[in-house]
């Protein structure tokens, strides 16, 4: 599977890491599904997990609310993001635990600060693992021509 996003929204993403540091970003990535998935629209979701700041924690009632946000657009929820600190864009044991069927699940990894190259990761089907996804990040053009 393939998840494709301009690089202004990777931007975006890696600085959401950066001014969450030492703590973690999280949020919502939104689009087309489709044999590529297009991101559209990312939300940033206030990361609810307050016992751990190497964590991340989606809230139930901030689904809820993109739910109710997407029912009009025809968009869907295609994954997640969040950000790794001091650590690489691998998904964690606690992520694997954590992480749905189908969704992408986009890392950044912040090193002292500093966002790094992003990955992107799918469940397996059997959920014993995260398997790498293709990560398609749209280059900017100015001037198109």
């Amino acid at each position: 599977m393939t998840i494709q996003l301009s690089e202004a929204m990777l931007e975006n993403i890696q600085r959401e890491g950066e001014r969450a540091y030492p703590a973690e970003c999280c949020g919502v990535l939104v689009g087309q599904p489709g044999q590529i998935k297009t991101v559209l629209r990312l939300l940033p979701i206030t990361n609810r997990r307050t016992d751990n700041p190497r964590r991340y924690l989606i809230g139930a009632e901030d689904l809820q609310r993109v739910a109710a946000e997407l029912r009009e657009t025809g968009l869907e929820v295609l994954g997640f993001y969040h950000s790794h600190p001091d650590h690489p864009a691998v998904p964690s044991g606690f992520d694997t635990e954590h992480a749905w069927p189908w969704y992408s699940y986009l890392i950044v990894p912040a090193e002292q600060g500093r966002a790094g190259q992003a990955a992107s990761w799918q469940l397996a089907p059997d959920r014993s693992t995260m398997l790498p996804e293709s990560l398609d990040v749209l280059a900017r053009c100015n001037p198109c021509q």
